[in-house]
This record gives structure tokens, sequence and C-alpha cells, in this order.
């Protein structure tokens, strides 16, 4: 949460010159609402639900033409990991609790973080969440204090050397 999965893929798609998809975006048009209302009536639970079918529509409509940015929480159904490794080439933006809390803190349209104590939320969030991005990730950019352009450049130079890598290696 607060890494800059929108903002960054919005970036590399404009680079790749390839279609880009918020699931969050996906996910209201889909239900006509937006998520806060969504966790409101459903829970989180019927928001995971509607995440994963709005992935899997877009796993199987896609055909490596384009960029998707995910929810934060993404990575918590093992459905959705396994949907990720078998369809994509998944980067994993990292950032630390403190750079998520900063991002964040402004932020009313987060659900998960209407609480008392955000940071506690974001910390028990990322000690859950770090392992399961690590495990399905392709790719691991950090973006602590780094400029969006900055970090859109980094995972841009790390595909086309994964890329390379994999050319080379088959």
């Amino acid at each position: 949460m607060g890494a800059g999965k929108t903002t960054i893929g919005r970036l590399i798609s404009q680079s790749m010159d390839k279609d880009f998809y918020d699931l969050d975006k996906v996910i209201e048009d889909n239900a006509g609402a937006d998520i806060p209302w969504i966790f409101e009536r459903e829970g989180e639970d019927g928001f995971r639900k509607r995440e994963t079918q709005a992935l899997a529509s877009v796993a199987q409509s896609d055909k490596g033409d384009s960029v998707l940015a995910t929810g934060g929480g993404i990575v918590m159904r093992e459905e959705n990991r396994d949907i990720l490794r078998e369809n994509a080439l998944v980067v994993y933006l990292y950032a630390s609790v403190a750079q998520q809390l900063y991002r964040t803190s402004k932020s009313n349209h987060r659900p998960l973080l209407q609480t008392g104590d955000p940071k506690a939320t974001l910390k028990k969030l990322f000690e859950v969440r770090d392992p399961l991005y690590r495990e399905v990730a392709t790719l691991v950019i950090e973006t602590d204090s780094r400029h969006p352009r900055s970090v859109a450049n980094k995972v841009l130079d790390a595909i086309k050397r994964h890329l390379k890598e994999e050319t080379t290696t088959s």
C-alpha cells in the first residue's frame, strides 16, 4: 500500500506502449461503486472475491500486451498468487512501512487504514504481505525516497535485463 503501483504502472505502460489497467479501477467499474463502499457493504472478504474475479478476467483477456497495477492485498489469496505466477511478469514495488505511512497519510480512500493506528496496521499488513509478494515476484524494486520516474526507469531496466536473460537461457 502506497508503493506507487498505479503511478509507476502508468509510467511503465506509456514507456512500453502497452495498455494500462488499475485493478482497483476495474473492480470499481464492474461494481458501479467505489472501494470504500464495497468494503462497507460487503466487507474485506466480498472485496477480495471481486478482486479475484477481476484479476482472472484481466489475465484471461490479456495477451501480454498490458501493464496491470494490483491492489496491495492481491497476494492474500493463494488463487491470486497462482494467477500472477502463471500469467505475468510480476514486479514487487517494495516500500518500507515508514514510506507507506508517509504516502498514505493524506488518503481517506484506503479502508484498511481507517483505524486508530494506521502505522500498526501497515506494519501488520507488511509482515504478512512482504513474504507473499516475494514468493510471486519476478523482480523486486525498492521505491523508498525515489521519484516515480526514477522507479519506473529502474523497473524498465530490470524488465529488459530479465527478458534478455530469459532469451539467452532458453
